[in-house]
């Protein structure tokens, strides 16, 4: 017999709650901007009060970016259930081209997204969970790289780079996507990105 623990009845209704809440205020930001809507008006597009509201999501920002915890947690946890004879590089790229449509559908994500990019307040909040996604990742890139025969000596600084490079090369992606209005393939672009990278000449030292 499983010993999983399914959700109670309480953290169902929680849960849905959370959701109903979200789709309002996106609902709003979307028609309206992110900071053109208030509190306000969020909570009476949702039917709860304000204290609610406040109950749930602390500030406006994790109505949009708050699921990035969770979606950071799934990209460590996919990291380090990869099989060890998948590259790093490879590692990286799966964790993201899942955790891009984890909680949404592919047009739900590029409606998020558009917001998040194009508000200063929302994209420095989601810059800020990603740098906690970094530090979560570094153990598992760290070991990984040991396990590939990268040297002791040189072992965090090449997990960090490995880690800034997937994530310049993800941001690259959802920045065209998001100006073509997803008209392109948010994968492929992904792996362009990478491919520039992977293939840039070394600069000589003067």
């Amino acid at each position: 017999m499983s010993s999983t623990r399914l959700p109670s009845v309480w953290e169902r209704s929680r849960q849905m709650a959370r959701e109903e809440i979200k789709a309002a205020a996106l609902r709003l930001f979307i028609a309206q901007g992110f900071e053109e809507t208030t509190i306000t008006q969020i909570a009476e597009e949702a039917g709860v009060s304000q204290r609610t509201l406040f109950r749930y999501f602390g500030t406006k920002e994790e109505l949009v970016c708050g699921d990035q915890d969770e979606l950071g947690e799934l990209f460590v946890r996919l990291a380090a259930a990869q099989p060890d004879d998948v590259s790093v590089w490879q590692v990286l790229r799966d964790g993201f081209v899942t955790v891009m449509t984890a909680d949404h559908s592919l047009e739900q994500t590029l409606r998020i997204s558009t917001l998040i990019f194009r508000t200063p307040a929302l994209h420095a909040s989601y810059t800020q969970k990603r740098q906690g996604w970094a530090v979560s990742l570094m153990p598992v890139i760290r070991e990984r790289l040991l396990a590939e025969g990268c040297e002791a000596s040189r072992v965090d600084h090449d997990a960090r780079t490995a880690i800034a490079v997937a994530f310049a090369c993800a941001d690259a992606a959802v920045s065209t996507w998001v100006a073509a209005r997803g008209e392109v393939d948010l994968v492929a672009l992904y792996d362009q990105s990478f491919d520039l990278v992977r293939s840039a000449p070394r600069p000589r030292r003067p």
